[in-house]
């Protein structure tokens, strides 16, 4: 029933001209926005699978105060926090554990909706062979590293300094991924250079960032016409509260205590409006349509991460840019 309610809810939006006097801050109150909609978005979930019911946690403690710069979208604070860590990023019982456990996963939606959206063989050793991929928020190069070795050319971009030299050192070890290009910037500065890609991946970024309405209008500006998003994060439920934040950093210590705060996550409803709206205030530039969503849900028993139609925690969507009238998908 609450997966129905959210894609009942998903396919509610409305148009984007209609919305381009919503302010941001709204998006903290969905269903005022969602009551103005008139027109629908089609996108597919994974499955059939029922979403599990809500758990209810204490209240959400506030979020502390966070300084950005004026340029972009980047939050100083979270940088600083992963600044601290970012020697750990290849030890796989470390902070990022969770990102390693999630990592096959995270990867069999790409290339399974990658290959389906570029036609390329799935089965194919290196399915991406000739597409140029931008992994926004690389870190140590984890995501990075498999999508190389399946034939793409990457683009790794992190704005602290340290996860790009970590990046560097490890990718180095290997010739099937030496050839990534590593660069500290930010999203908004490949955008000044005018660079672009087939695909564009931003994945548990957008909750760390400032500004996420302006970090998804710079994704939106890197995708080619034609090509294809994919920003992946946490829903601001409460249970995802329980789960993410109480469970993973204060019960069971896999994160470090103040890896996330819950007031930065987005709901599925308001990562789609935001994607919708990026062409609002950029003339000639086509929005990000979300096609298909995907939850990630972690199995204790097993200690593996599974894609379900339950996005109620962790959930993935992939969104394709519009081709021009007089450009099409080859």
């Amino acid at each position: 029933m609450a997966s129905k309610l959210v894609l009942n809810r998903l396919r509610s939006l409305s148009r984007v001209s209609e919305l381009s006097d919503v302010r941001f801050d709204k998006l903290r109150d969905p269903i005022s926005i969602f009551s103005t909609s008139q027109n629908h978005v089609t996108w597919r979930s994974y499955s059939e699978a029922s979403q599990p019911t809500p758990i209810n946690p204490p209240p959400p403690p506030p979020s502390p105060n966070t300084s950005t710069t004026t340029s972009s979208s980047l939050n100083e604070f979270e940088l600083a926090k992963f600044s601290a860590i970012a020697e750990t990023w290849w030890d796989a019982e470390g902070p990022f554990k969770p990102l390693h456990l999630m990592n096959p996963t995270r990867l069999a939606f790409i290339r399974s909706t990658l290959c389906r959206h570029f036609r390329k063989d799935p089965n194919c050793t290196r399915p991406f062979e000739g597409l140029k991929f931008v992994d926004v928020g690389c870190g140590g190069g984890i995501l990075s590293e498999p999508l190389a070795r399946m034939g793409a050319t990457v683009t790794g971009v992190d704005a602290v300094d340290k996860n790009i030299k970590i990046a560097r050192l490890h990718a180095d070890l290997d010739p099937q991924t030496s050839s990534i290009e590593y660069r500290c910037t930010t999203a908004e500065s490949l955008v000044e250079v005018q660079r672009q890609f087939d695909a564009v991946i931003a994945l548990e970024v957008i909750e760390h960032v400032a500004d996420p309405a302006g970090f998804c209008k710079s994704l939106s500006a890197l995708t080619i016409p034609g090509g294809a998003t994919m920003i992946s994060t946490i829903n601001r439920s409460m249970r995802a509260y329980a789960m993410a934040i109480v469970a993973a950093e204060y019960l069971l210590h896999w994160l470090p205590k103040g890896t996330h705060q819950w007031s930065s996550f987005l709901t599925p409803e308001e990562l789609v409006l935001i994607l919708q709206r990026t062409s609002i205030s950029a003339s000639g530039c086509t929005c990000i349509s979300v096609q298909e969503m995907a939850g990630f849900v972690y199995n204790p028993l097993t200690g593996r991460w599974s894609l379900s139609d339950d996005i109620s925690v962790n959930f993935i969507a992939f969104g394709t840019k519009s081709a021009k009238k007089d450009e099409t998908l080859d």
